[in-house]
Formats: structure tokens, C-alpha cells, sequence
């Protein structure tokens, strides 16, 4: 079993200042935080979403993989241009779109592909095996209410992705949905 899965830590957040909900009493690993379950790894991984969704929003960078992924494993510890690829190749995501902001709760389904893939990537885990319903639950710890009302029976089918239990119309006022202009093809009024 990977480090990152035994400190239920799939993305390899590393140890700071940062006191993580659902971190366990006792950290022994001197580099990356230890989770009580997979579910709050993940709920600290769209949490460190969030946060790079409003960094990107105040320098005008588009929240694209490739930009997040350049900030999450940083060329001088990773080879990111590998890790951008494979995650393109496995999401079937666009390298220049233009992600939904994780708050916001809407076409969240591309960042479960994003999480899983860059579970892959860290821990190893064959893509079609990461555990989606820990991405999912991770979400709800992180976002409580942004959930839509109609929900999914099954969030776990063998493949990463299933369909999104989220609203599919912008919900979110003109700040909250600047991003969202080439991807939904939708401008809100100001």
C-alpha cells in the first residue's frame, strides 16, 4: 500500500502550519499529513482547490489542470509536464478548459476526474479503482449543502466518474461564475 493511502492522504498534501480537519491526534509522518479516513484526504484536497480557484481568480490565470497541477507538484519536485499528460490522457479533459470552481457545486464531476487522476498519479492506484465515493464524501465534508437535492443512488460503478448529482445551471451570482464564460458559453449580466 502507497504512503499516501496508509496516511489517507491520496493526494500527498504535505505537513505545514495548516491544521487539516479530520487530521489524525497523532501525525508520525514527517512530511505528509495523516488523515482519520480517506474521506477527509480528499475533503483536504478540495479545500487546497478552493484556495487555488481564488488564487487563480485574483492573478487572472484560468483554472485549467495544467496550472493547478504546476502549483500542486511543482517542477522542482515532480516532472509536471508528465503528470499534466497522463492526467489529460486519463480524464479526457481539456488542457486548456476551464474548470468549475469546487464551491459552487456545479459540473463538479470534472474535478472527481481531476482527483482521481491525480490519485493515480500520487499513490499509484490504477485509475479505475481510486475510491470515488471517498471523493464524493470528501466533497460533502468540504462543502456541506452544495449538493443538489437529486442525488445519485450509487456514486461507486467500476469507472471514476458517474453522473454529477449537481445542479446543471450556473447557480452562482456574476463574482462566483467569471470562469464559467467559455465553458457553460454563458455570461452572467452585471
Amino acid at each position: 500500500m502507497s504512503r499516501g493511502l496508509r496516511n489517507n492522504n491520496p493526494l500527498n498534501i504535505r505537513r505545514s502550519a495548516d491544521r487539516w480537519e479530520g487530521a489524525r491526534m497523532e501525525q508520525t509522518d514527517g512530511s505528509f499529513v495523516q488523515f482519520v479516513s480517506l474521506a477527509y484526504g480528499y475533503r483536504a484536497a478540495w479545500k487546497l482547490l478552493e484556495s487555488y480557484w481564488q488564487h487563480f481568480k485574483r492573478l487572472r490565470l484560468p483554472f485549467t489542470v495544467a496550472n493547478i497541477i504546476a502549483r500542486w507538484a511543482p517542477p522542482n519536485e515532480n516532472d509536471t509536464d508528465h503528470y499534466v499528460r497522463t492526467v489529460l490522457n486519463l480524464t479526457s479533459l481539456g488542457g486548456k478548459e476551464n474548470l468549475p470552481r469546487p464551491f459552487v457545486g456545479i459540473a463538479i464531476d470534472k474535478l472527481v476526474h481531476l482527483l482521481a487522476a491525480m490519485t493515480t498519479m500520487e499513490c499509484g492506484v490504477p485509475y479505475k479503482e481510486v475510491d470515488t465515493a471517498a471523493i464524493w464524501e470528501g466533497y460533502e465534508l468540504a462543502f456541506p449543502g452544495k449538493l443538489s437535492e437529486t442525488k445519485v443512488e450509487s456514486r461507486t460503478t467500476g469507472s471514476p466518474i458517474v453522473e454529477s448529482p449537481f445542479r446543471i445551471e450556473p447557480p452562482c451570482d456574476a463574482e462566483d461564475c467569471w470562469h464559467l464564460d467559455e465553458y457553460w458559453n454563458w455570461s452572467p449580466l452585471t
